[in-house]
């Protein structure tokens, strides 16, 4: 426990927090703690030891974690995403009960927790101990619509998602196609709509509120649809990354130590004159589309920053350290245009004036980053909501382009020339330009948040 929460006994409103243990649910987590904090309240953050927090990057919040025991095929990199976040479910759901039950017996009045929405079990776990739980969703709210509709998409034939039905547009669900709902290729259909299922169920049965990191400006339709189908509100708070406080550039909290070299490598370059390429946290590729994409940079003509992950391409044995180049590749001359690093603090990478454009997953935060700073995407989306994510925005706000489904060097080098030299890159460049005012609108005032702090205090 931090010093200063220890140092009295009087009582205090205490929220107890609960992320998935996975970057991209971790990092809005403790982004929604600091602001909680910020207006007065005491912040516990329950938390696993698989990919276990660093309490040393957050000395403000008290750090809890609940010792559960995974199988170790969950616990593999190489794991299916659908087993392992149905393990996780199982395994944590005792140990998060009986952490949240000590806490209980503390010193502090436990006001409510608030849970990744993932968790379904533990959203069980907390009400049935009488805690009131809301769950955080860290993906858009047009994720969570197509999660709610799920059961329904799946009675009316949609899932398992059929070759002929791929182009379909998805009733209710526009600009959605079948192509674009949530899947997770490899995995069991089955088990992909039960664990659907069961979070869809959790947020109706359990949850007393559910809090969504986005905002009007974006998914205004989308809330009002959301806010429709559920009994308990839902509290639209995002952007989160740009609500919380200030905090130096080092404690950044992440599961990966960003190299911090690219920045001034960065400013070595003309404006918007850099495409920067990442796939997250979690997201892989194989090794043949992993060559393709690396031809296709060093070909384009165009100055880049690739992010690669460790173990993030599938087929080789380069788990803990990033994949060796294809052969013959580093002495390419268009090669020596771009920058490759393991991890790159990316929100300060897409605030840089030299960065055109953003390859991306389309994983909600790095979406949300890139629209809140005006950068324009090249969408390859990888799996789960991502798919739902890159529709959005090549079809609904216009702020991004496709890298297309099969990643071939000359298709990667033209795609890279249209998004940063071409007329298509031009337009959607402005509509990113555009769509950053209402964003910033939105930064400038904490409304949204008090509201969810009121309806906190009053559980």
């Amino acid at each position: 426990m931090a010093p200063e929460e220890g140092a009295t006994h009087a009582v205090r409103r205490r929220v107890v927090l609960f992320p998935l243990p996975f970057q991209g649910h971790i990092s809005p987590m403790l982004q929604l703690a600091e602001l909680l904090r910020a207006r007065g309240l005491a912040v516990t953050v329950l938390h696993t030891d698989f990919n276990a927090l660093d309490p040393a990057s957050h000395p403000e919040l008290a750090f809890v974690s609940i010792h559960e025991t995974l199988p170790d095929e969950a616990a593999s990199p190489d794991a299916d995403i659908v087993a392992q976040l149905l393990a996780l479910n199982s395994a944590c759901e005792a140990p998060f009960r009986d952490a949240l039950e000590a806490l209980l017996r503390g010193p502090d009045d436990v006001a409510c927790a608030v849970v990744d929405g993932q968790w379904y079990a533990a959203l069980g776990a907390a009400s049935g101990l009488g805690v009131p739980v809301l769950a955080l969703r860290t993906d858009s709210a047009a994720t969570f619509r197509t999660v709610l509709a799920f059961p329904r998409l799946r009675a009316s034939g949609y899932i398992p998602i059929k070759e002929e039905q791929l182009d379909e547009l998805v009733p209710e669900l526009e600009p959605l196609r079948v192509r674009d709902l949530i899947r997770v290729d490899g995995s069991d259909t089955d088990a992909l709509c039960g664990f659907i299922a069961r979070v869809a169920d959790a947020m109706r049965g359990s949850a007393c509120g559910v809090v969504l990191n986005t905002f009007d400006a974006i998914e205004a339709p989308e809330l009002a649809k959301i806010q429709s189908k559920l009994s308990c509100p839902a509290f639209a708070v995002g952007p989160l990354h740009k609500l919380r406080p200030a905090r130096p550039a080092a404690e950044h909290g992440s599961l990966h130590a960003p190299d911090r070299g690219c920045l001034p490598w960065l400013d070595a370059h003309p404006r918007r004159s850099v495409l920067y390429v990442s796939l997250g946290s979690v997201a892989c590729v194989d090794r043949a589309a992993f060559e393709e994409m690396a031809w296709g940079l060093a070909s384009s003509g165009v100055p880049f920053l690739w992010v690669v992950r460790p173990g993030s391409v599938r087929g080789t044995d380069e788990a803990l350290s990033p994949p060796p180049l294809p052969d013959g590749l580093d002495e390419e001359a268009g090669w020596r245009r771009g920058k490759v690093v393991a991890w790159a603090p990316q929100r300060e990478v897409l605030a840089h004036e030299a960065i055109g454009a953003f390859w991306t997953h389309c994983g909600w935060n790095s979406t949300l980053e890139s629209i809140c700073e005006g950068v324009p995407m090249l969408a390859q989306p990888c799996f789960a909501d991502q798919t739902v994510n890159a529709r959005y925005v090549t079809h609904q706000w216009g702020v991004g382009l496709e890298v297309g489904e099969e990643i071939e060097r000359a298709r990667v080098a033209e795609a890279v020339r249209t998004m940063m030299a071409g007329e298509e890159g031009d337009r959607v460049s402005q509509r990113a330009r555009e769509l950053k005012s209402p964003t910033d609108r939105c930064v400038a005032t904490s409304l949204a948040i008090d509201n969810l702090v009121q309806y906190m205090m009053s559980l």
